[in-house]
C-alpha cells in the first residue's frame, strides 16, 4: 500500500477584505463626525434691560398667580381659580380695548399649569403684549445673574 504524503497548507487570512471594511468604517465615522456641528440649532437669545421703557397708553393690567394657583387681577382677589372667573375679571378691567399691557406675576412655587392657564386666557382674549415679571438677582445673596 502506497501512502502519499499530504501537503500541509499553512492557513492564511485574507487581509484585503478586512482592510476594505476598515477603510469604509473610517470614512463613515469621518463623514458623520463633520455633520454633528452642522445639525446644531443656532438660537439668538433675547436680551433684557434693567429698567423698563416708559409706556404711554392704556392702563396696565397686572395678573398675579399665587402659590396655591389662585389669581389676582390688579390687587383684587378672585372668587375662585377658574378660567371663566379670570376671563371675566380681565374683561371687566380692559373693556373692549386690547391695547393694554398685561403683566403676569407668578409665584416661583406656583404650578406650571396655573401660569399656562392664565397665559391662555389672556391670549384668547386677544391681548398682544404680555410681560412676565421677574426679579433681579441679588449679588449679596450669591445668586447668579
Amino acid at each position: 500500500m502506497k501512502l502519499r504524503a499530504r501537503r500541509v497548507e499553512d492557513p492564511d487570512i485574507n487581509l484585503i477584505s478586512l482592510i476594505d471594511i476598515l477603510l469604509v468604517l473610517v470614512l463613515f465615522f469621518m463623514l458623520s463626525a463633520t455633520f454633528v456641528q452642522e445639525g446644531r440649532l443656532r438660537i439668538e437669545l433675547p436680551q433684557a434691560k434693567l429698567m423698563p421703557e416708559s409706556h404711554q397708553g392704556p392702563e396696565n393690567i397686572v395678573v398675579v398667580v399665587t402659590q396655591n394657583g389662585s389669581y389676582r387681577v390688579n390687587d383684587r382677589d378672585l372668587v375662585n381659580a377658574s378660567r371663566e372667573t379670570l376671563r371675566a375679571a380681565v374683561l371687566k378691567i380692559a373693556g373692549s380695548s386690547r391695547d393694554a399691557r398685561i403683566t403676569l406675576r407668578a409665584d416661583g412655587r406656583a404650578t406650571h399649569q396655573s401660569v399656562v392657564t392664565a397665559m391662555d386666557v389672556l391670549g384668547r382674549l386677544g391681548f398682544a403684549e404680555l410681560n412676565i415679571a421677574t426679579i433681579s438677582p441679588d449679588p449679596a445673596r450669591g445668586l447668579a445673574p
